[in-house]
């Protein structure tokens, strides 16, 4: 039987992607942008179709909208923001002087959407 485990470079990429997104306040701008309404392709959010072309499902916030609903300063979720773009788990698009983000697909949505699950089971 052939192991499932992947190369020592996929492990490490894994463990660099879950360390980044599990800091408290990077957790709170991904679910900040975190939307399990029905999306334009019929689904029940992503978990199903893992993100429709062009990310039209994906909501998009500018920085002064996910300062409002985390509570934290301007100036820590601006450094976070550029954080998780940097390591692809939001991704922006300008529109004149704003800057909107959204999560950077439907990968990252789905990741949000099971912890998100799992974490709010009773046991």
């Amino acid at each position: 039987m052939k192991s499932l485990i992947p190369d020592e470079n996929t492990i490490s990429k894994m463990r660099d992607m879950l360390s980044i997104a599990s800091d408290m306040t990077r957790l709170k701008i991904m679910l900040s942008l975190l939307d399990e309404s029905k999306c334009e392709c019929g689904c029940e959010g992503h978990s199903h179709c893992g993100g429709c072309e062009e990310r039209p499902c994906m909501i998009e916030k500018n920085v002064s909208e996910i300062v409002d609903e985390t509570g934290a300063s301007q100036s820590l979720i601006s450094h976070q923001l550029k954080v998780l773009k940097d390591f692809d788990l939001v991704a922006t698009r300008r529109e004149g002087t704003k800057i909107y983000y959204s999560l950077k697909d439907g990968h990252v949505k789905q990741l949000l959407s099971v912890a998100l699950e799992h974490a709010m089971e009773e046991k």
